[in-house]
């Protein structure tokens, strides 16, 4: 088997386990792939292509990878739940200081905590979201 095919079955290999990994793992490997490839048309040594192969696809990941990770940012998805914060709700089981309680904003029931006692039927104002509860102060304090 030619040397050219060999670095084309790796360059191919290498670029399907990039689309399925989409972090940016093998795409240095796969660019210095194509050079080793290139490089195997002219000359059949293969020490020399397989050391093009591993010193340009390490200079690569060490040049490239810091800019491309921030001009690729991973984005964090937001959902439309954090519009509550800051809205006004309704006690529906009294909060204490170390104990959790219930309160209803935007029609929905959370699990809520504060830093006093809050009793029932208070109103209250959504400071945050810590998971699946909601942390909240009494309005008028």
């Amino acid at each position: 088997m030619e040397q050219w095919v060999v670095w084309l079955i790796i360059v191919i290999l290498l670029a399907l386990i990039e689309i399925t990994t989409v972090n940016l793992t093998t795409i240095w490997f796969v660019a210095s792939g194509i050079l080793a490839l290139i490089i195997s048309l002219f000359v059949d040594n293969y020490l020399l292509q397989f050391g093009t192969f591993v010193v340009a696809g390490v200079i690569l990941l060490i040049t490239t990878k810091p800019f491309l990770t921030k001009f690729i940012k991973q984005h964090k998805i937001h959902t439309n739940i954090d519009r509550i914060i800051g809205m006004t709700g309704v006690v529906t089981e009294k909060i204490s200081k170390n104990e959790n309680g219930e309160v209803k904003v935007d029609g929905k029931r959370w699990t809520a905590f504060a830093d006093k006692t809050i009793q029932q039927g208070n109103l209250v104002k959504v400071l945050e979201i810590k998971g699946v509860k909601i942390k909240v102060e009494k309005i008028g304090e």
